[in-house]
């Protein structure tokens, strides 16, 4: 008999939309993984470790390589000083450093600050920590804005004397949002007066277009004391099987989370996790390459959309378009419904972005469709010769 924590968990959308694309021959847009290689230079180095025998129990902390390379690219990229045997630890994925958060911070009843739409794991980790979610609603770009923002008086009004933890995600998943300086003060700042602790998710701190600029909360003035940072190598070296995650921050921080992860998963990989290591002090070129690559790719997807007649949204960061719908939804639609046919009649696979927030607030996204552009040419190209077709 299972439990009352897991009751209402089913197969996530992910799983039904890339199952359905499968069986149907779609194109899929839906699920956020590459369909093409990481650096190849980067795969022989997890083949190099495999062969040199690093092929048992890593440390639970993690491979001292990685964690070295962690606190350098940190340094390197964000000007942020962080000890690698102290204030860096490794996961299975940046998704059991954010699990491993909620359980390491909250107690049962303690409530947790989210942004939504918010990606699906967070809730999913709230609810089996017994925490309670209190939701900042990201609003799409209007006359007033140019991008996805919040209202200040809803953020505040999430906290109260329960809050103890706040996760953020920057760039975000799935509006695209890239967090300004001021907005993460004001965020920073009710966190620090509640005294709860700030994770803020950054695994596509890599992915940023035009002109949007990344800031690490950690590295905001007075910020480094309440902020655990958590990011991976999946996204930014598209080797998403290899679940190599890491978190860095306060020692008491970084220890709170690996007491969870040593009874969880208690080690990572430890020939990715050397070769990650590698991937984190690849030269400047390859991550302006990378960028550019994946800038190309946005806009390759976001014009189909557009010729299709979908009005595609801001995108300043991560690798997915959020694109509104109205022309195409029927009357009796939701963006599930609406996802669905496009998969099975048009043979295009997205992801309805309701699924990313609570039941109350939901209907927001039901005119939207999430699509991901982590394509290869052929996939994007095909993509585009279907929906052509909803013309």
């Amino acid at each position: 008999m299972e439990s009352a924590r897991v009751a209402g968990f089913g197969p996530t959308v992910f799983s039904e939309f890339s199952r359905l694309a499968a069986q149907h021959g779609a194109v899929n847009l839906g699920q956020g993984f590459p369909d093409f290689e990481g650096p190849e230079e980067i795969a022989q180095a997890a083949i190099d470790a495999i062969r040199a025998g690093a092929n048992q129990y890593a440390m639970t902390q993690g491979t001292p390589a990685l964690r070295e390379a962690v606190a350098a690219h940190a340094l390197r990229f964000y000007g942020q000083r962080v000890e690698a045997h102290g204030q860096v630890g490794v996961t299975a994925g940046a998704t059991e450093a954010l699990y491993a958060a909620l359980l390491a911070f909250t107690d049962p009843g303690d409530e947790v600050v989210l942004f939504e739409p918010t990606y699906d794991a967070y809730l999913a980790s709230a609810q089996l920590a017994g925490a309670v979610p209190r939701f900042v609603r990201l609003r799409p770009p209007d006359v007033a804005h140019l991008t996805w923002w919040f209202d200040d008086a809803e953020l505040e009004g999430a906290f109260s004397s329960k809050t103890r933890l706040v996760l953020l995600n920057t760039p975000h998943n799935p509006t695209g949002k890239v967090f300004t300086r001021e907005e993460l003060l004001r965020i920073g700042e009710l966190t620090r007066r509640s005294g709860a602790v700030l994770v803020s998710d950054e695994v596509y701190e890599h992915l940023v277009f035009e002109g949007a600029r990344h800031l690490r909360p950690a590295t905001l003035p007075g910020f480094d004391d309440f902020t655990l940072t958590v990011s991976s190598g999946g996204k930014s070296f598209s080797f998403t099987g290899w679940k190599v995650g890491w978190h860095l921050g306060p020692e008491r921080l970084v220890s709170a989370v690996q007491k969870v992860h040593q009874w969880t998963t208690f080690s990572t990989p430890a020939p990715f996790q050397l070769a990650i290591g590698r991937a984190l002090a690849l030269p400047d070129a390859h991550f302006v390459r990378f960028v550019d690559d994946y800038a190309r790719r946005k806009n390759l997807l976001a014009g189909s959309l557009s010729r299709a007649g979908f009005e595609v949204l801001p995108c300043e960061g991560a690798y997915f378009l959020l694109a509104r719908t109205d022309a195409f939804r029927r009357a009796s639609e939701d963006d599930v419904a609406f996802c669905r046919r496009l998969l099975l009649e048009h043979g295009v696979a997205a992801i309805p972005p309701s699924v990313f927030c609570s039941p109350a607030h939901a209907p927001a996204m039901h005119g939207l469709a999430r699509f991901a552009f982590c394509k290869s040419d052929a996939v994007l190209a095909a993509a585009e010769e279907r929906l052509s077709r909803l013309r």
